[in-house]
């Protein structure tokens, strides 16, 4: 879109409220948005095996679909972090299925002192800079819709 801003950008990180957040995998970005317009961007990390739909516990995939971030931890070992509403009804279904753990706990978050962005490393959630979750923490409320896309 036309007139995004990067995070880097930003000369304040009081950016508003976003009502939407839409990450796209191929592009590893993460998008703040309000009334569809993008507010700011920011660069990710994702799981270890970034490919695909995460079918079960383990297997490192971010999942892809649509969730809600339902609540902030603030007392996360990766900073600070909100929690993606992941695995929904669909996600356990399929796993059941399978006879498998769809798994859990995707959270987007911070980064560790021993982690980068520079490559895919989580188990399945999705990592930015610990100023940028910062800024996301402020700006996302509990119940925000998330969208995930290959």
């Amino acid at each position: 879109m036309s007139g995004d801003v990067r995070a880097d950008e930003v000369a304040n990180p009081d950016i508003g409220i976003a009502d939407a957040v839409h990450v796209d995998k191929s592009e590893r970005r993460l998008d703040l948005l309000r009334d569809g317009a993008v507010i700011v961007s920011f660069d990710i990390a994702l799981g270890f095996e970034p490919e695909g739909h995460k079918t079960q516990e383990g297997d490192g995939r971010t999942p892809e679909g649509t969730y809600v971030l339902d609540w902030h931890n603030p007392e996360s070992r990766f900073h600070l972090s909100l929690h993606v509403s992941y695995p929904n009804a669909d996600d356990r279904a399929q796993a059941d299925a399978r006879g498998v753990s769809p798994g859990g706990d995707i959270f987007i978050h911070g980064t560790p002192g021993w982690a980068s962005l520079g490559g895919d490393w989580t188990l399945g959630c999705i990592a930015v800079s610990n100023d940028e979750i910062e800024t996301i923490w402020a700006a996302v409320p509990d119940g925000t819709t998330f969208t995930i896309v290959p």
